[in-house]
């Protein structure tokens, strides 16, 4: 019960990282409140632990403050923000086919619900004097890929710099911000990815060293870590959770 009675926001809290991360706050003592674009997925997420749902579309600015807001109004708190929503559409591949408007989607949806999240939650945390940022960015923010998805990648760098300097700027009013870096996960995003191309799948998969995905709940272990008092001496850090895959040259047979 490391969370007993703080206050998480978890966006993208619906199905995937996000589900399996509600979960496992609620598990530790957190209020949980659940923002998701899907009213369905989220409200089921929200009653399952006791939580609040609040649909949030979070590319818009509006929405997202209202969205913090109403975890304060509620429970009278912010305590965690867990900035997880994110898209990685099958059209978003190589430079050379991917066109500017799948690139400005990623990027609006990737990037800039991290910083409206961000800036939405840090004033909040301000006024108490302590909080806990997590963004999700990707271990591909710290590799190349052959199978390119291009705006993804570089999505989810921007989020690694956005979480340094944060982690930076605000480290001694007692908000810690950090970036999270899934390893492939076994979620309805990926697999929607690979649907249509198992080749593509398992030349992720060969590279892994521990020989699978990730499971969601593997994931949400490290959310509630980097929630907690546990890694109290951590911000501005990109957290690595990837099976290995990041230090790997080659992998076992």
């Amino acid at each position: 019960m490391r969370l007993q009675d703080r206050v998480a926001v978890v966006t993208g809290g619906g199905s995937g990282i996000g589900l399996a991360s509600v979960r496992r706050l609620a598990s530790e003592g957190a209020k949980v409140v659940v923002a998701d674009i899907d009213t369905d997925t989220g409200k089921a997420a929200a009653e399952e632990v006791d939580g609040l749902f609040v649909r949030t579309d979070v590319t818009d600015r509006v929405q997202v403050e209202a969205l913090f807001q109403s975890a304060v109004d509620t429970y009278g708190s912010l305590d965690i923000a867990f900035n997880n929503a994110g898209i990685s559409p099958p059209e978003d591949e190589s430079i050379l086919n991917t066109e500017p408007d799948v690139w400005q989607r990623v990027q609006t949806v990737n990037v800039n619900s991290v910083y409206l999240c961000c800036k939405a939650a840090i004033p909040h945390m301000q006024r108490q004097g302590k909080g806990s940022i997590i963004n999700t960015a990707s271990f591909v923010a710290v590799m190349g890929a052959a199978t390119s998805q291009i705006s993804y990648s570089a999505s989810k760098g921007a989020v690694l710099a956005m979480t340094r300097e944060l982690g930076v700027q605000f480290a001694r009013e007692g908000i810690r911000i950090n970036a999270l870096c899934p390893g492939p996960v076994n979620t309805p995003l990926l697999k929607e990815l690979f649907a249509s191309d198992s080749e593509r799948a398992q030349r992720r998969l060969v590279h892994v060293p521990m020989g699978r995905f990730a499971e969601p709940e593997e994931i949400a272990a490290a959310v509630a870590f980097l929630a907690s008092d546990d890694s109290s001496f951590m911000t501005a850090s990109s957290f690595l959770v990837d099976g290995g895959i990041s230090s790997a040259y080659v992998t076992p047979m």
